[in-house]
């Protein structure tokens, strides 16, 4: 499932390469999209290539290839058809809760990644409806998580961590780490003597253990919302 600003930028991609031949430059697509700069439109085409929709052509400037678009562009339908309109549920850390609750929209960062500061990640253009109620006091964001280094912990690639933000958290919890003011990370925290082990759920993965300069934390998990 595509997010907005992504699906935006695929059509509009796919637009372009009809009339003009050729893909847009980022310049282009951060002005027609509304972005800020061009980092935001970086990440949608990585997030677009990860996902197969498109393809960056090597030893060549500006171009893209668009590889598959969503059902609905690729394939309009040639009926009218009656929808009956369903009553969907989402996932929320093992619930399912109601489409029509009250919610908050809370700030959606781009996909946890090593070598990137989280407010580097943060797309002031996105942002992701939650319930209102199974928050918490204090100020929350939502990232997208990357990878499976904690499957056995219950969190997948492509889920959205649902994060209070903080800057300490219990030995045990979840959290959103920043290690050398350099590399964020989503690992269990662990306080060993005097250093601190960041944890993976999954058994490929090492522990690896820092001193506490060394590590900063920017965030408690709190939640998780799955798409099906």
């Amino acid at each position: 499932m595509l997010t907005r600003k992504q699906h935006e930028l695929l059509i509009y991609v796919n637009q372009r390469l009809k009339e003009d031949g050729v893909s847009p430059s980022f310049d282009e697509m951060k002005d027609a999209l509304g972005l800020r700069s061009k980092s935001g439109i970086h990440r949608l085409v990585t997030a677009l290539e990860e996902r197969g929709f498109i393809r960056r052509l090597p030893h060549r400037a500006r171009a893209l290839e668009v590889l598959k678009l969503p059902d609905a562009v690729a394939a309009p339908s040639k009926f009218s058809a009656s929808v009956i309109r369903g009553h969907f549920k989402t996932v929320l850390a093992g619930h399912k809760v109601d489409g029509d609750v009250e919610s908050v929209s809370l700030p959606l960062y781009g996909r946890i990644a090593a070598g990137t500061p989280i407010e580097a990640l943060r797309d002031h253009s996105n942002a992701v409806a939650f319930p209102a109620s199974l928050l918490g006091r204090g100020e929350h964001y939502a990232l997208e998580v990357a990878g499976d280094s904690m499957v056995d912990a219950g969190i997948l690639d492509g889920d959205l961590a649902v994060v209070q933000r903080c800057d300490t958290a219990d030995t045990g919890a979840i959290v959103v780490a920043l290690v050398d003011d350099q590399e964020v990370t989503l690992k269990r925290l662990r306080r060993k003597g005097g250093s601190i082990a960041l944890e993976p759920a999954n058994a490929k993965y090492e522990t690896r253990i820092f001193p506490p300069h060394r590590v900063k934390v920017q965030g408690r998990l709190v939640s998780l919302m799955r798409r099906y």
